[in-house]
């Protein structure tokens, strides 16, 4: 059985940090572009990080030199560490696998997706 299991969200002060969790089970991984995108109230998904099968890590301009995508393999778990958090970036963090290419756009057509942990940002 497919499961994304997300984990780590939280509410933070603007500059904290928060580490997010996703726990991947039931399909090989490393097939896919594996990645984080987050979705706020009304508006679209938005592609955060990524990582290539490869292990290439593409980051969304925004959050390019604070945020941190990587992977455990013998854990099976993804991880999204998030540093000097912006109120902007309030919303539902997902993880999610999808086919290449691993860029920061195309969210709306995905293989497998989590139910999300929630981020909140405070100013």
């Amino acid at each position: 059985q497919v499961q994304l299991a997300e984990s780590g969200g939280g509410s933070q002060q603007a500059g904290g940090s928060l580490r997010l969790s996703c726990e991947i089970s039931g399909f090989n991984y490393e097939n896919y572009c594996m990645a984080w995108f987050r979705q706020a109230p009304g508006k679209e998904r938005e592609g955060v990080a990524a990582l290539d099968r490869d292990g290439g890590a593409n980051y969304r301009y925004s959050v390019s030199g604070r945020f941190n995508i990587s992977r455990e393999n013998d854990k099976r778990t993804l991880y999204l560490q998030m540093d000097r958090l912006k109120p902007e970036e309030k919303g539902m963090y997902y993880c999610a696998a999808k086919d290449p290419p691993c860029g920061m756009s195309d969210y709306g057509v995905l293989t497998y997706w989590g139910q999300g942990t929630q981020v909140n940002v405070s100013s």
